[in-house]
């Protein structure tokens, strides 16, 4: 199999190295994101502790969470004991989420980086294979059988096949993880305006009385 790849030519070992960096980022970033949405029912019993009036219990629950929805939830609590107005405090839970997001999306364009040029230069190898083969079939001048041109023609195919069994995973790994962070960045704003909500519900609720 080895033996095989090597004919490839200097292709193949780019490729190899792409996969291997593929490979890498794709185990880091599942470590990354694994547990992210967790921690519900934790949450779940900060909001029942804050509707309740127990702030600094429902703050002391989310506090223990590990997760970015733990983390931009917890900012929001502190800012509303700490009787921030409403508007700065919307201000800097945006850039929170932001930066909790550019943090889960690192590394995600490399992924897909590797997953468009990596046919492209599977596609490059096959062209310069053939050229090479073609050469040689001119200048054997007609003596070249049929079977020394289809080996250096599969020989030169060889790096397109690669070339897409490296950036298939990587291309549909990107969209993946780039739909998680997704999915991430709509749970903290659902978590915030959760919270937003009893805060209001609240409010009013002092007021009528």
């Amino acid at each position: 199999m080895i033996s095989t790849l090597t004919r490839g030519g200097p292709v193949i070992g780019v490729l190899a190295v792409l996969s291997l960096i593929s490979v890498t980022l794709i185990v880091v970033k599942l470590l990354d994101m694994r547990g992210a949405l967790g921690g519900q029912s934790g949450r779940d019993a900060a909001y029942e502790a804050w509707r309740k009036g127990e702030r600094a219990s429902a703050l002391k629950t989310v506090e223990a969470g590990k997760s970015p929805l733990d983390r931009i939830l917890s900012a929001a609590m502190s800012g509303l004991i700490a009787g921030r107005r409403r508007t700065a405090l919307t201000e800097e839970l945006e850039w929170r989420g932001n930066q909790e997001l550019d943090r889960l999306s690192r590394h995600i364009r490399t992924l897909e980086l590797v997953g468009m040029v990596s046919p492209l230069l599977g596609l490059l190898g096959t062209v310069l294979g053939m050229i090479s083969s073609f050469q040689e079939l001119a200048l054997a001048e007609g003596a070249a059988n049929a079977s020394l041109l289809a080996g250096g023609i599969w020989q030169a195919l060889l790096t397109t096949a690669a070339g897409l069994v490296v950036a298939i995973p990587s291309a549909v790994s990107a969209s993946l993880l780039g739909t998680r962070v997704d999915r991430i960045g709509v749970a903290m704003e659902t978590a915030v305006g959760r919270l937003m909500t009893l805060e209001d519900a609240d409010g009013e609720a002092a007021e009528e009385a």
